[in-house]
């Protein structure tokens, strides 16, 4: 049912000419991702795959768009967002404040919360993020998770760490006491992996995720016409299919 597109991973510094020439001359999004996002979006036998490109290809498929996928950190995509080498981001971009300032949204399509995650058998002694005062907590950097443990009354008490990668092996080492990342992130991360990790209780904060573009006049029409084809994907049942081939639920959707 979903129209397959070529891995398209592109060095950070020769995407900002290629890709912005590409795009002018096409009818292409360019859709910006880590590639290192279990589930949603990963590289496996050299091939990038995951819930998000299952997305955007079912999304490429409904607006008639060509999908070229431009993989960089995950602390990258933002700029490059900004300065006009990708379209939009696939990877979980949580809709903040902060964010639609200088971003428009399309509806969300993934509706999740944060989660506390924690080496095995810590999970009765942290039980959530009451249980961070004085302890050290790695996040993704980039994330809004930083600013989620920031919002916490005593944040000052949370020794927060942000990381590239690896927040996960350095939580299954002990060389920090619990990471914080999504629920169904987590959740798959634990059923998938062989580190022992644990969810340190119930999600703390509500997260709508949602495609970004820049706030201007084709940014705002490439929104319009990737909206539209969410609309049509979910009333279909097209996301829902999707999401139950990675998570065995329905994340798209808020009911």
């Amino acid at each position: 049912m979903l129209k397959q597109f070529a891995l398209a991973a592109l060095a950070a510094g020769s995407v900002a000419s290629m890709a912005a020439a590409q795009s002018a001359e096409t009818d292409t999004l360019r859709v910006g991702m880590s590639g290192g996002y279990f589930p949603f979006t990963f590289v496996k036998q050299d091939v990038l795959q995951g819930f998000e490109v299952d997305v955007m290809d079912a999304v490429a498929e409904e607006t008639g768009l060509e999908v070229e996928y431009v993989t960089m950190s995950f602390s990258g995509l933002v700029g490059a967002l900004e300065s006009d080498r990708i379209d939009t981001i696939a990877n979980q971009i949580t809709i903040t404040p902060e964010r639609e300032a200088k971003f428009v949204f399309t509806q969300p399509y993934v509706y999740d919360g944060a989660q506390v995650v924690v080496k095995a058998g810590n999970e009765e002694e942290i039980t959530g993020p009451d249980s961070l005062r004085g302890r050290s907590v790695a996040v993704n950097l980039g994330s809004n998770f930083e600013q989620l443990l920031n919002e916490l009354p005593y944040a000052d008490e949370i020794d927060i760490r942000t990381y590239e990668s690896n927040i996960a092996q350095d939580t299954a080492l002990g060389r920090v006491d619990a990471f914080v990342m999504d629920r169904v992130s987590s959740a798959q991360l634990i059923k998938e992996s062989p580190l022992p990790l644990a969810l340190a209780g119930q999600p703390f904060s509500e997260i709508r995720n949602a495609l970004p573009f820049r706030d201007d006049e084709a940014g705002r029409e490439l929104r319009d016409r990737v909206d539209e084809a969410l609309s049509a994907l979910k009333e279909d049942g097209t996301l829902a299919e999707i999401s139950n081939k990675w998570f065995d639920a329905d994340i798209t959707s808020a009911e």
